[in-house]
């Protein structure tokens, strides 16, 4: 039996038929791992967040050059290096070396951080334990289901061609994070239940999923980004192969602390934030070379191969205006996640701070074209 992080004492909960092989008990509980994974799993036992309505606060039009917010963006604060725009910043800027729901959860509830990049999960687990959070900027691809950030990666002689032939098979699962999110959606998709396969819950960290396929420890799981490239090139001739999903996985948001946002001179500054990041994306998108180098092989210590495979797969920015959409399908996100993990459903609406709307597609209106 797994245990939960210290302060959330809570009792791990896994499925029926949720199973964990005994050689991968080990990895699964390093600390590094232990912490993601713990963390970010969720019991409906906890107290959800009250949701602090911050709609009728006004946001000051300028924000005080002696405003500080702690960033945990890494990959924004090189870019905005890069593009030569940081030191550009109306306000003080304290980089935390951390991103995605776990580590940035962990630093919310320690008041050491103010707001961070991550997917649509983070902010949903956030408020079902008790963490009180906005959703202030979003971020898609154009053409979401031809640039997948996720395939479901096939371990050697699973005979598994379609979704539908994941039954009775074993399936990498966290359900903490957004690959967990994915695996019930490609269940619901393939028409299949969580009693028809068998899921093995560990954390998605490092290769752990590509190494537990390539082992041959699970069947199927969701892999993301250069592990895709580096799985088929490891394991492809012993018949290890990806499929694709189909579905939309691309939500990226910046996630900030209600606190954070209720703070007049702390919500004018994370406008300003906003502005920058979205710029960043799009210089990004169009100084391909700059980033590979810059990025992913300098700051990632990847190479330069890997850095164009990134490139490559990772289509262009879209920031939308209306949010209408984007919580019209984190509600969908929430209803079976309520369904399949025992929680309560709520209005996803909740989540977003729609006073920065408009923010980020009005930033890159004049260079490029937003929807």
């Amino acid at each position: 039996m797994l245990r939960r992080a210290p302060h959330h004492p809570v009792k791990a909960r896994m499925s029926p038929r949720t199973t964990m092989p005994a050689s991968l008990r080990f990895g699964a509980m390093t600390a590094v791992a232990l912490s993601l994974l713990l963390t970010a799993c969720v019991s409906n036992t906890q107290s959800t967040a009250a949701s602090e309505n911050v709609a009728a606060k006004k946001i000051p039009a300028k924000v005080s050059a002696g405003t500080s917010l702690t960033v945990g963006a890494p990959d924004l604060k090189v870019a905005l290096e890069l593009s030569g725009q940081i030191h550009k910043l109306p306000f003080k800027v304290k980089w935390a070396n951390i991103s995605g729901g776990p580590q940035c959860s962990e630093a919310f509830r320690a008041d050491a951080l103010d707001i961070c990049s991550a997917a649509e999960i983070p902010s949903i687990n956030a408020h079902w334990t008790g963490l009180d959070t906005k959703l202030v900027a979003a971020k898609f691809r154009k053409d979401p289901t031809a640039y997948p950030i996720y395939e479901l990666g096939i371990a050697p002689g699973a005979h598994i061609k379609t979704l539908a032939d994941l039954r009775g098979k074993k399936i990498a699962y966290s359900p903490g994070q957004a690959q967990g999110a994915l695996v019930l959606r490609i269940l619901k998709k393939a028409g299949l239940t969580q009693q028809d396969v068998d899921l093995v819950e560990m954390a998605s960290t490092g290769d752990v999923y590509p190494t537990a396929l390539g082992n041959r420890q699970v069947d199927a799981a969701p892999i993301a980004d250069v592990n895709i490239k580096r799985y088929l090139t490891k394991y492809g001739r012993d018949g290890g192969t990806t499929i694709k999903h189909g579905l939309r996985d691309d939500p990226g948001h910046l996630w900030a602390l209600t606190d954070s946002v209720s703070n007049a001179q702390k919500s004018a500054a994370v406008r300003e934030l906003i502005k920058f990041w979205a710029r960043a994306e799009i210089w990004i998108d169009d100084h391909p070379k700059q980033w590979i180098e810059g990025y992913y092989v300098k700051d990632q210590g990847l190479s330069r191969e890997d850095g164009e495979y990134l490139v490559e797969r990772s289509g262009h920015p879209d920031f939308p205006a209306d949010w209408t959409g984007a919580i019209e399908r984190q509600q969908q996100t929430v209803d079976l996640l309520a369904k399949e993990q025992k929680h309560k459903a709520f209005d996803a609406g909740i989540l977003f701070d729609r006073r920065y709307e408009r923010v980020a597609a009005d930033a890159v209106a004049g260079e490029r074209k937003t929807s």
